[in-house]
């Protein structure tokens, strides 16, 4: 406490550095200063900027950072001996580094000595061997005591133990320090007494005092008056560090004035420090010092001992030597990573600050000097910050989908010469931030799906790639909200929202709808998350599921349709047309036409195309007058499906020929299907005769009125066509119009069709749609003859049929 009170000195500096005075010695654990109230900091914030000692690698720590009170306390007890040596200033320099904003004080501690140490001597016994004619006042230099302190805590006096014989005179030598010799007062009678043993006590002027001594042994020998004398008391050399062993640092010289074995002179170490006996030897003949250890500077830049020249009688006498040891550039720069943020967000923006660098070289002068680099193939650099640091900062962008990790190579150059230089290597990863939405692999999908489908069935499958890492990359697929004919969407399809794989919900019906779109919408797990659509079209292809459908005659349950056809047709004229249509498309509603039982097989022909039924060769007298054919229209697809119908027809030219149609059914027919077939004939016949007097009373009251037209004209109502035959993609069964010339004979009130040629020159164009109304679906111009006068002339009528 008392060096506590004397010794502790806070000054300012002028770039905000402290420097502390302390004793050494000092427990662990002692406060040398608040270093947050000297330096203007606030103690608590210490701890949050990372406050702490920057020491060299080598250093030992002896002091330590308190960061809750931020007081600088001893960590390590200080030995100012070993530490510094002999030197008078003896000091530790420290840097203190504070981060957020980075900031750095120097603090120097001035280590002050404490007399901890008592003189010693080199020997226990010191020996003299002095002749006796030795006159008085002669002088006999003895060894200095040695104290490893400094200062009035050195070696200040020596005191010698009465005797007889000699006296002690002490004076300072060139080094400085204290030199002690004994003085003979009185002369030697070697045969009075031949050994003197006498006790030297060495007193340093410390408090309180410590001393040492010696015994000092003289035997009195016969006369030696001259002892060594070196050619300079202090030698100065300078040696540079990583000297080979055994090479001669520097050789002394000392002669002395006797002669013969009095003159001969032996060298050896006077006072020398631990350290240095591990480093230098002396040859005691020549009084070379050799290197012996390794001499580095960064341990040690200076050396300081004393050799002793010594004749065969004992006397001797000293010479300093100072070895100054000079830097090479024997280091290489030291790297260190002080701060680093790792993995850091692709999102950084450009010049953010990722680590901070320190740059080291133990060397001194030119050789200390560094440069630091990076390459340039990354996108960081370095920003020279305070002294020797460095703020590692971006320069770019990132993007961790094209780089996710960066390899850094920094690299410090020194300028020594030759130059050193060191490397590292810090590795960065770059987070992940959502800033990718999902991408699906193509622009559109088109799948196809035959109508009839199993519920359930998968349609087709779309991929979305998102290249974010994680759930950031995770792709969920979902509908967008939609509807078809009316009806949601989600009815319709469904879609895994893991793989993307679209199902059908229900069975699809070409004959209802022949396509439709969904929208799929790709959405990753971010936050916020990111999403993309893509539109999905579903054909639906048709299959043969419909059988053909006439139209023209009349199915089976409705009236019966009679045609009439004259005795004088000619080969090919058109007698009567099937009509059928198929609600498929494409190959599956191609029809084809064909006679499958005939009253005469050889009369009549049909188109297998057309459905149009011609006389096969010229119509007879001895031809039957009732004409019965069964036609089956079949479509083309795979397999294929068929229907059947019955065209009855009637030969003659007079309506007044024509008998009952009870006859007219198909004889054909199954026998259980008299009954009804007889039932049948009865209704129509009873129509036909109805129809009959209603065409004469009309006649004759009306005589510029159309005829009316009974049911073997080649008029379709418009009733007989289902609804939705024309195709979307206008490649329906029906597609051409249908015109046909009617020839009326003359003399007969009857007034019968005769059905010459066809022609369909007036087609329906494709760009056109039909209209549901059934009014659209057929019409017809109808001009009625003039029959009141008996000419041979005739009359044409042009009748249009438009089919859709």
């Amino acid at each position: 406490m008392f060096w506590l009170a004397l010794f502790p000195l806070l000054l300012r500096g002028s770039y905000g550095d402290v420097t502390y005075s302390i004793p050494e010695e000092m427990k662990r654990g002692s406060v040398i200063g608040n270093i947050a109230k000297d330096l203007g900091l606030d103690a608590k914030g210490l701890l949050s900027r990372k406050a702490r000692l920057d020491v060299d690698g080598r250093s030992k720590r002896y002091c330590d950072i308190n960061l809750n009170t931020g007081e600088l306390i001893v960590a390590e007890v200080i030995d100012r001996e070993r530490l510094c040596g002999r030197r008078l200033t003896c000091a530790l320099k420290y840097e203190i580094i504070l981060e957020n904003p980075l900031e750095s004080h120097n603090i120097l501690l001035q280590i002050q000595d404490v007399n901890d140490n008592p003189p010693k001597f080199g020997e226990d016994v010191v020996k003299f061997e002095i002749q006796e004619s030795a006159v008085k006042g002669a002088r006999f230099s003895l060894n200095q005591a040695h104290d490893a302190d400094i200062g009035l805590n050195a070696v200040q006096s020596y005191t010698l133990q009465r005797n007889d014989h000699f006296n002690l005179a002490v004076h300072t030598n060139p080094a400085g320090g204290k030199q002690s010799e004994l003085v003979l007062e009185k002369e030697l009678d070697r045969e009075v007494e031949q050994e003197v043993t006498l006790l030297l006590t060495a007193v340093d002027g410390g408090t309180p005092q410590r001393s040492g001594t010696v015994v000092i042994h003289v035997t009195v020998l016969d006369a030696n008056d001259n002892k060594p004398v070196f050619r300079q008391n202090v030698y100065k050399v300078n040696l540079p560090e990583n000297s080979p062993i055994g090479s001669v640092v520097i050789a002394v010289s000392a002669t002395d004035a006797d002669e013969g074995v009095n003159g001969e002179v032996t060298y050896g170490f006077g006072h020398i420090s631990d350290d240095a006996t591990q480093l230098f030897s002396l040859n005691p003949k020549t009084g070379e010092v050799i290197v012996k250890g390794d001499i580095d500077f960064e341990t040690e830049s200076f050396h300081e001992f004393s050799i002793q020249a010594k004749d065969s009688s004992g006397l001797n006498s000293f010479a300093n030597i100072k070895v100054d040891i000079t830097d090479e550039n024997d280091n290489a720069p030291t790297i260190s990573l002080k701060s680093l943020t790792n993995p850091i967000p692709e999102n950084v923006l450009p010049g953010t600050e990722v680590g901070i660098i320190n740059v080291q070289d133990e060397d001194s002068g030119v050789n200390k000097q560094v440069r630091c680099s990076i390459q340039q193939n990354v996108p960081f650099k370095l920003n020279p910050s305070i002294k020797n640091y460095y703020s590692l900062v971006t320069t770019s962008e990132l993007d961790r989908e094209l780089i996710s990790d960066y390899n850094i190579t920094i690299t410090a150059t020194d300028e020594g010469s030759p130059p050193l230089s060191s490397s590292k290597t810090i590795h960065l990863s770059v987070s992940d931030v959502n800033d990718n939405p999902p991408v699906f692999e193509e622009q559109s999908y088109s799948a196809y799906v035959s109508e009839n489908n199993k519920p359930g069935s998968s349609i087709c499958s779309v991929t979305a790639r998102d290249p974010d890492w994680r759930q950031n990359g995770t792709v969920v697929y979902s509908l967008v909200p939609s509807e078809v004919n009316g009806v949601p969407v989600s009815s319709y399809v469904s879609i895994n929202g893991d793989t993307g794989v679209i199902h059908a919900l229900r069975a699809f019906d070409y004959e209802q709808f022949r396509s439709f779109k969904v929208q799929v919408v790709a959405r990753d797990n971010g936050s916020p998350p990111l999403s993309s659509n893509v539109t999905v079209s579903v054909f639906v292809a048709d299959e043969n599921d419909n059988s053909p459908q006439i139209l023209y005659p009349a199915p089976a349950g409705n009236s019966l349709m009679t045609e009439m056809v004259p005795k004088a047709a000619l080969a090919g004229s058109l007698v009567s047309k099937v009509i059928a249509v198929d609600a498929d498309s494409g190959q599956n509603a191609w029809l084809s036409y064909q006679i499958v039982k005939s009253t005469d097989p050889g009369l009549f022909t049909i188109g297998l195309h057309s459905g149009e039924i011609r006389a096969q060769r010229d119509i007879s007298d001895s031809d039957g007058m009732k004409q019965n054919l069964v036609i089956s229209v079949k479509d083309n697809g795979q397999p294929s499906m068929s229907t059947t119908c019955a065209v009855y027809l009637l030969i003659s030219d007079n309506l007044a020929e024509v008998p009952e149609l009870k006859d007219m059914s198909y004889e054909g027919k199954d026998s259980k299907l008299t009954s009804y077939l007889i039932i049948a004939l009865v209704s129509v016949s009873t129509f036909f005769l109805t129809f009959i007097i209603l065409i004469l009373a009309v006649r004759f009251c009306r005589r510029r009125k159309p005829r009316l037209l009974f049911d073997g004209a080649v008029a379709i109502p418009s009733a007989y066509f289902p609804p939705n035959y024309a195709e979307v993609d206008g490649t329906g069964t029906l597609r051409s119009s249908y015109n046909y010339d009617a020839y009326l004979t003359t003399g007969s009130r009857t007034s019968d069709f005769k059905f010459v040629r066809s022609y369909n020159d007036n087609t329906l164009p494709a760009e056109m749609t039909l209209k549901k109304s059934p009014d659209h679906f057929l019409e017809g111009s109808i001009t009625t003859l003039n029959t009141a006068g008996e000419s041979n002339e005739s009359s044409e009528c042009n009748v249009a049929l438009y089919w859709p």
